[in-house]
């Protein structure tokens, strides 16, 4: 009996956990790619995805505009040979992704570049798993 409640408590679990993190396609547009210059405001080194906050001036608009940059989850990113550290506020990158499906300034980024040293880096996209 327990093992039953604990095979059925199992499954609810990982279905709900499943259903909430969403698919590239869902959110991202693969025939949208996109490039941005800019410096970081803000990591956010979290599960299952880490963001990176980064200022980009849009010179036609004559303004700055915060774009949410999102990587692999840390697992991946480590495995890559990102640190926590790899990345801090005022770091100017170059960043290649794909744009969000709405429009929004949010980017599933594939493919960074340190401005100050031109190293890159993978972002562990869930692009690559499609």
């Amino acid at each position: 009996m327990i093992r039953t409640i604990t095979i059925i408590f199992s499954t609810l679990l990982f279905s709900l956990t499943a259903t909430a993190h969403h698919s590239f396609p869902a959110q991202y547009d693969i025939n949208q790619p996109i490039e941005l210059s800019g410096t970081v405001t803000e990591v956010q080194w979290t599960n299952p995805h880490i963001f990176i906050m980064v200022d980009v001036v849009d010179e036609e608009a004559n303004e700055t505009v915060n774009w949410i940059l999102e990587l692999g989850g840390p697992n991946t990113l480590l495995r890559l040979g990102w640190k926590r550290d790899s990345l801090k506020p005022d770091d100017r990158l170059q960043v290649e992704g794909s744009l969000a499906r709405n429009g929004s300034p949010l980017v599933n980024t594939t493919r960074i570049i340190m401005e100050a040293t031109g190293k890159r880096m993978l972002a562990g996209s869930s692009r690559d798993s499609q």
